[in-house]
C-alpha cells in the first residue's frame, strides 16, 4: 500500500495518530531504510498499521509511530509530551534506548527489561516493531547473509520474543514475530 494512502486511512480516524504521523514524516525527513532504501517512515507506519489491526486505542498507535523519534531524530521528551500528552510520551520514552549504555547487547537487555516494565500496551508496541525489523532483515538476509551488525539484531529479536511471550503471551504480534525469525533462520 502506498505510504500517504495507507497514512491517510490510519489518521482519518484517529486525531493523535494524524499528529504523530505527520510529525514523524517531518522528523524522519531524509532517513532511509537501510534494508530496502525507502523513506524510514515507513517502518513506523508499519508499525502503526500493526496496532491499528490489533485495535489498539489511537495513543497506543500514535506511540507507535512515534517510537523511533527521540532514538533518530532531534525530537525531544519534553516535546512529544507537550504535543501528544503524558500517555504517548510515556509509552515513547519506555521504548526508547538508553543512550548512555556503551555495549549494544546491555543497552537491549535494558531495553527489553525496560518495555517488560512499562506494561502490555508497551509490549504491544515493541512487538510490532519487532516484527518489521525482523521483515526487513529478513529481506536484508534473503539476499545471502546477514547484513554486518545482523547476528547481534537477531539475537536482541530472539531475546525480544522471550519476554514478550511472558508479557502478552496471546498476542497474534508474537505469533508474526516468531514466523519472521523462523524465516530468517532458514535463509
Amino acid at each position: 500500500m502506498d505510504a500517504t494512502l495507507a497514512m491517510d486511512r490510519i489518521g482519518s480516524r484517529r486525531p493523535h495518530t494524524r499528529a504523530a504521523l505527520d510529525f514523524a514524516r517531518e522528523r524522519h525527513h531524509g532517513q532511509r531504510r537501510e534494508s530496502d532504501g525507502a523513506p524510514f517512515v515507513t517502518h513506523p507506519l508499519e508499525v502503526a498499521e500493526m496496532l491499528e489491526a490489533c485495535g489498539y486505542r489511537d495513543e497506543v498507535v500514535a506511540a507507535g509511530v512515534l517510537h523511533d523519534v527521540l532514538e533518530d531524530t532531534d525530537a525531544r521528551p519534553d516535546e512529544i509530551e507537550r504535543r501528544f500528552g503524558r500517555d504517548v510520551a510515556g509509552l515513547v520514552a519506555s521504548l526508547t534506548d538508553d543512550p548512555s549504555i556503551e555495549d549494544p547487547a546491555e543497552r537491549k537487555a535494558a531495553l527489553r527489561l525496560q518495555v517488560a516494565q512499562a506494561g502490555e500496551e508497551a509490549g504491544a508496541i515493541f512487538a510490532a516493531d519487532k516484527v518489521s525489523k525482523a521483515r526487513e532483515l529478513r529481506l536484508q538476509a534473503s539476499r545471502g547473509s546477514l547484513p554486518p551488525g545482523g547476528g547481534l539484531r537477531l539475537e536482541h529479536y530472539e531475546e525480544s520474543l522471550e519476554m514478550l511471550r511472558e508479557l502478552i503471551p496471546e498476542h497474534s504480534l508474537l505469533r508474526d514475530l516468531q514466523l519472521e525469525l523462523e524465516a530468517i533462520r532458514t535463509l
